[in-house]
């Protein structure tokens, strides 16, 4: 089963080339679908990456290869429609 997740992503001090130059080149692991990738216009935060994993390992895999130029920051998220239903049966 496949769980949606959020990378927030921020360049570290003056790694923002060394970042853009490294993603030129790479593709996300085995195991990792991108469903989304945006690359913002922010000095605060650089990326947001949208993606599904059926495992942790895609996701360390992720973080350590960017670690040295990026902080990332991921967390589980759930579709609107998906978390509306939660919300409902919360609710009633």
């Amino acid at each position: 089963m496949f769980v949606l997740y959020v990378a927030l992503m921020k360049p570290r001090a003056g790694k923002l080339n060394e970042a853009l130059a490294r993603r030129l080149k790479l593709q996300a692991p085995e195991g990792m679908r991108v469903l989304a990738e945006y690359w913002l216009q922010s000095a605060d935060l650089a990326v947001v990456a949208v993606f599904e994993a059926d495992s942790i390992a895609p996701m360390l895999q992720f973080e350590a290869t960017w670690d040295d130029v990026m902080g990332v920051n991921i967390v589980p998220a759930v579709s609107a429609e998906e978390g509306m239903e939660l919300a409902k049966q919360m609710m009633g």
